[in-house]
C-alpha cells in the first residue's frame, strides 16, 4: 500500500518545481514541511528525516556539502542549479571576486577549478600607523598570507571544484554588480553578484596570488582594454583607501599593457603620490625596478625596461 509521502509525490514535486528558490538550507526544508504538512496530507508521524530521504531518492533534490575547516556548510538544490548560484548562498551579500571574476568577465583563457567567493569583514578603525620604506620592504620580502578557508564541493555535477571563501576588506560592496552571466559548462545564465571589471582589476593587482599570479594579471589588464575605464579605476582606488600604494601596481599594469589611452594613464600617474618604492607581489625572487612607477616587478615582465 502506498505511503502518504508516495501519494503526495506529484503535489510535492510540483510545489518545489514552482518555488521561487531552488537552493535551500536544511532549516528552509524543515519550515516548508511544517507549513505544507496538512495540504500534502502527511501524517504527523512523518518526521523530517524521512521527508528529506524521500526527496533525495526522487533525484530531484540534490545535497551539496562544503567541508570548510571551521564550519561545514550544506545546501540542497532542486532541479538543475548552476553551482555559482549555490555558492552565493554561503554568506549574506557575498560575491565572486579575483580569478573567478576575471573568468566571468572573460579576461582569461584559463579554466581555474578554484572559485573565489568574497564575504566582506565588518568595518574596522582606520589604521593610524604611517608607512615607511623599511616596513614595505620587510612585508613584501615575505610570502603572502593566504586563506585556509578552502573546501572541495561534494555532490556537485561538475567535479573537482574547490571553493575559496575570502573574508575581504570592508568596502560597502563598492564596485559590485549583479547581472546575468553564463558560466563555463553551463547552458543557463543566472544572475550573479560579482566585482565589476574595474574593481576586478584592482583586486587582482592587490592579491595576484588569488588570480593565477602576476603574469595572469597582466593578461587580464591587456584583455580589459576598451572595456575598463582608467578614470573609474582611479576613483575606486581612492574610495577603497588602501594603506599600501597599490596605485603604483595598477599604474604599471595599465602602462605595460601598452593599449590604454596614454593621456588617461598619464593623468592616473599624476593623480597619486609616489613617495615609496613598491612591489607587484610578495616574495618575488628575481626582480627589476621600473622607475616610472617606482615598483619592483618580476624579471622579464616589464616592457619598459
Amino acid at each position: 500500500m502506498p505511503t502518504r509521502l508516495q501519494l503526495a509525490r506529484s503535489e510535492i514535486i510540483a510545489f518545489f518545481g514552482n518555488h521561487e528558490n531552488r537552493v535551500h538550507k536544511q532549516r528552509d526544508l524543515e519550515r516548508l514541511l511544517s507549513q505544507n504538512r496538512d495540504e500534502w496530507r502527511l501524517a504527523q508521524s512523518t518526521v523530517f528525516k524521512a521527508f528529506l530521504e524521500y526527496l533525495l531518492k526522487s533525484r530531484k533534490l540534490r545535497r551539496l556539502e562544503f567541508g570548510f575547516p571551521h564550519r561545514k556548510e550544506v545546501r540542497y538544490t532542486w532541479g538543475k542549479v548552476p553551482i555559482e548560484s549555490v555558492l552565493l548562498t554561503l554568506k549574506p551579500d557575498c560575491y565572486f571576486s579575483h580569478f573567478t571574476a576575471v573568468q566571468l568577465h572573460e579576461l582569461t583563457e584559463q579554466d581555474p577549478r578554484t572559485v573565489y567567493v568574497n564575504h566582506e569583514q565588518r568595518p574596522k578603525p582606520i589604521s593610524q600607523g604611517g608607512l615607511s620604506q623599511e616596513r614595505i620592504d620587510a612585508a613584501f620580502r615575505r610570502k603572502p598570507r593566504m586563506t585556509r578557508n578552502l573546501a572541495m564541493v561534494k555532490g556537485a555535477r561538475r567535479e573537482g571544484i574547490r571553493v575559496c571563501l575570502l573574508n575581504g576588506k570592508h568596502t560597502g560592496c563598492l564596485g559590485i554588480e549583479e547581472r546575468e552571466v553564463r558560466p563555463r559548462d553551463e547552458d543557463t545564465s543566472p544572475r550573479l553578484r560579482l566585482t565589476d571589471i574595474e574593481r576586478t582589476l584592482i583586486d587582482i593587482a592587490v592579491r595576484p596570488f588569488y588570480a593565477g599570479g602576476v603574469s595572469e594579471v597582466m593578461k587580464a589588464y591587456e584583455r580589459a582594454t576598451g572595456r575598463a575605464s582608467v578614470n573609474r579605476l582611479a576613483g575606486l582606488l581612492r574610495k577603497l583607501g588602501y594603506v599600501y600604494p597599490y596605485h603604483q601596481a595598477v599604474g604599471f599594469y595599465l602602462d605595460a599593457a601598452g593599449s590604454y589611452d596614454q593621456k588617461a594613464v598619464e593623468l592616473f600617474r599624476e593623480g597619486f603620490e609616489y613617495e615609496f618604492d613598491f612591489y607587484l607581489s610578495y616574495g618575488m625572487e628575481e626582480t627589476e625596478y621600473v622607475p616610472r612607477w617606482r615598483v619592483h616587478v618580476p624579471k622579464g615582465l616589464s616592457r619598459m625596461a
